[in-house]
């Protein structure tokens, strides 16, 4: 196959190749470097050797992700604080489109974060199967496992994550407005606002990394949630705008200092309240969506 060729042929792939990476690992940055590392080496294989290209393609991600996985366990073991995965523009006016979005679920911070506790052969076996329907046998083939060896792997990753998935799937709308009902009752100082909102065992996550301060350890229960974030408002001073987009599938909320991004909030709900408070704080893990919204910006006004 010729080198144009070759490119068209991988640009069919490439949203299902960034979609894969990016939740292997939890991170659009370094899911677009896999991307481009996986097109390298298709480059330079023999291509008229390949039998499936998907296949083929898939193997080489999986791998990657895998070894990056592995390299990135102490660096997120000794990570100051909460670890997050970073935040990605979802919307139709200008995020990236990703394959497996039927199971919104699978792309949602909340979810990403539980993929944590697996291992990498049962984070890769659990996303390959359950998330884009490759069969156990052909993950075998990609593992280098037996299709019975991945079974295992996969019903040990199903069963770890079974208790903790969310049960619940509220309506967009319905998560916009708690959303911006919690914002409003945060800034108002108005504490009886603030807890109706939240389930009892309400959970408030913050991932600075240590580049900003914010809560290293999460926030636990109604009243001990409401509290924080009615302190964290109260105690702001940051000249702060707040606008709304589309984040991992899910209505956020985005802050703004002096035209850079400065926080992402994001919310998951039961079925009596908020459930959990995302906030991310990281500059490093905003600066991906940052270029995805100055992207979308430029494109908006080249069009205008």
């Amino acid at each position: 196959m010729q080198k144009g060729n070759q490119g068209e042929a991988f640009e069919h792939y490439r949203v299902l190749l960034f979609s894969i990476a990016y939740r292997m690992t939890g991170s659009a940055s370094d899911a677009e470097d896999l991307v481009q590392e996986t097109y390298l080496r298709y480059q330079a294989s023999e291509s008229s050797e390949i039998v499936s290209l998907k296949a083929y393609l898939t193997t080489i991600i999986t791998r990657l992700a895998l070894d990056y996985l592995k390299s990135a366990r102490v660096a997120r073991e000794q990570y100051m604080g909460a670890w997050l995965p970073e935040p990605l523009l979802t919307s139709e006016d200008g995020g990236f489109p990703l394959a497996g979005l039927e199971q919104q679920e699978a792309l949602s911070l909340a979810f990403l974060r539980l993929l944590e506790a697996l291992s990498p052969p049962e984070r890769a076996v659990f996303l390959l199967h359950e998330i884009f329907d490759y069969p156990l046998s052909e993950i075998g083939v990609m593992l280098e496992k037996s299709p019975a060896n991945c079974r295992q792997i996969f019903h040990r990753a199903r069963q770890a994550l079974q208790d903790k998935r969310a049960r619940f799937e509220p309506e967009p709308q319905r998560q916009r407005q708690l959303l911006l009902s919690f914002l409003s009752a945060s800034q108002a100082g108005d504490m009886t606002a603030l807890t109706s909102l939240l389930a009892q065992d309400a959970v408030s996550w913050s991932d600075s990394g240590g580049k900003v301060q914010s809560n290293l350890k999460p926030i636990h229960g109604q009243q001990a949630v409401a509290r924080f974030w009615l302190s964290v408002m109260r105690k702001n001073q940051r000249p702060l705008t707040e606008t709304l987009a589309e984040i991992n599938g899910s209505p956020a909320i985005l802050f703004w200092e002096e035209g850079s991004l400065a926080g992402v909030m994001s919310l998951t709900l039961s079925a009596v309240g908020i459930q959990e408070i995302y906030a991310l704080l990281n500059p490093e893990k905003l600066a991906y969506l940052q270029k995805q919204l100055s992207s979308c910006r430029r494109r908006s006004s080249f069009e205008s």
